[in-house]
């Protein structure tokens, strides 16, 4: 069994030590918003009527609030938030927004070939849209269209970067660059680079919880109604009203339509209990960088990166030029649980911060400001499934697994879609018609994800080859991501 980059080139022990000397435990992103951007709201008290009731606080409860009132500007709209907006994966999040509906163009033509022109085609409108919101509604959430870089960090990895530059050469997208060794460490100065694909058009980089928050304000403009620290304790759905019920501890609003926008945390209908599993990431941030330092790395084009690597790394600069490097250790708990205790997990950040100074040595002596990890909602298709419930009246989206920065506004546009019955291309696809499978109840679930982890972690030490588990999972159009 062979050895990864990170292995072979570690970093002595005293510069992670000296990295991590003075790190905060906390999300840089919520820290670094502007006074009075966070809480403040009231919470849900006494009876409320409304057109439609929106549950969670985060991207996909938000895009759906404002997207339903540009829809319908004189819709009552009320949100109910658990928290605060955007506290959990909204606001913890890398900040890649990515146009691809279905994690990546391998898995969705995996899934469903014969969609893929009209999924990417529909996913690119969708960055668009983002993109174009900044504007449209001033807002401010730093929006950046800098192209995703894919680094190859071991030698099995270059061949599959040229079959994916000739695969887009062959659909005449002219937007996905190769780039050798000399290209690629010219552009971003990292010594385990040995090639790379840029997607020039297909990502930009976001301030994730200013999106959260600039959507709050807006969907407020509009005329929404959100209310904070109110978790919603069922859904009723009494069947001579045609109305949803949503109830919490001291309030209950009653609408005509709602809106499921939980994603990580436990559904609050039975069918969708087991259609996720919580996934916990870690994070790292640095502190900004001197000119010097900049300058070390190159990095002008500023796209954000991930590596080819099952287990892969994930970084991006922020506005201020600090670094967050994430990714790598995807960790299941046993039980289904979203647990504050699991986000502290240190092994997970000293092992980032090796494999930081593996990546960038010349920058040994910077230290990381903030460390933070956050839930992931992930599902056996590795991207959102949607449907409806209660006779039509709920809505539902779920299962993001990671790439939900982008996708969440889709997810809204297409729960819209189905609570108003329309017959559209969206609501016509294949990805939004079917349900992926459930991951097992306990303990096959745990047994089952771990597994998975080692078999990958293996393939990564064996030139990506899958074994049999892998292969079979393959097959099956199931498997375990974050």
């Amino acid at each position: 069994m062979g050895t990864t980059v990170f292995e072979r080139q570690k970093p002595p022990a005293s510069v992670i030590a000296h990295s991590l000397e003075h790190t905060a435990r906390s999300v840089f992103w919520l820290d670094d918003l502007p006074e009075g951007a966070v809480g403040g709201r009231p919470k849900l008290t006494g009876d409320h009527v409304a057109d439609l009731v929106i549950v969670g606080g985060g991207y996909t409860g938000l895009w759906s609030a404002v997207l339903a009132k540009r829809r319908n500007p004189g819709a009552r709209i009320v949100l109910v938030e658990a928290k605060s907006i955007g506290w959990a994966a909204s606001g913890r999040n890398g900040g890649f927004c990515e146009a691809s509906l279905t994690h990546g163009d391998g898995n969705g033509t995996a899934r469903w070939p014969k969609e893929m022109p009209t999924l990417h085609r529909l996913g690119m409108q969708n960055l668009d849209a983002i993109e174009a919101a900044e504007a449209e509604y001033g807002m401010d959430f730093h929006f950046e269209r800098t192209g995703m870089l894919a680094p190859a960090i071991e030698e099995h990895q270059v061949e599959w970067l040229r079959d994916w530059h000739a695969e887009a050469v062959k659909q005449g997208d002219e937007g996905v660059v190769f780039l050798d060794e000399a290209a690629v460490q010219a552009s971003v100065a990292s010594p385990t680079y040995l090639a790379g694909v840029w997607e020039q058009r297909t990502n930009a980089m976001v301030h994730p919880a200013r999106l959260a928050s600039e959507l709050a304000r807006v969907a407020e403009d509009l005329g929404v109604e959100i209310f904070e620290h109110s978790p919603v304790k069922r859904i009723d759905t009494p069947g001579s009203t045609g109305a949803v019920s949503v109830i919490t501890e001291s309030g209950r609003v009653d609408a005509a339509h709602a809106v499921l926008a939980t994603n990580v945390f436990p559904s609050l209908l039975k069918r969708n209990r087991l259609m996720t599993v919580p996934v916990y990431d870690y994070v790292l941030m640095t502190e900004p960088l001197s000119e010097q330092q900049l300058a070390d790395i190159g990095w002008k084009d500023r796209q954000g990166i991930g590596d080819m690597a099952n287990q892969f790394h994930y970084y991006r600069l922020s506005k201020d030029n600090r670094i967050l490097f994430g990714g790598y250790d995807a960790i299941y708990n046993y039980g289904r649980k979203v647990r504050a205790e699991y986000e502290n997990r240190p092994e997970s950040w000293q092992k980032l911060a090796s494999h930081f100074f593996t990546t960038f040595p010349q920058l040994e002596g910077l230290q990381f400001s903030h460390q933070w990890a956050g839930a992931i909602d992930t599902s056996t298709q590795f991207t959102a499934f949607f449907g409806t419930a209660r006779d039509n009246r709920v809505a539902y989206a779920a299962g993001f697994t990671g790439l939900g920065v982008g996708s969440t506004r889709f997810a809204a546009e297409v729960m819209l879609d189905l609570l108003e019955g329309r017959d559209n291309e969206r609501t016509q696809l294949e990805m939004v018609r079917k349900r992926p499978l459930p991951f097992p109840p306990e303990p096959a679930a745990s047994m089952g994800i771990n597994a998975t982890r080692w078999s990958l972690d293996r393939a990564d030490h064996n030139r990506g080859k899958r074994n049999i588990l892998l292969k079979t999972l393959d097959a099956l159009g199931l498997g375990f991501d974050s």
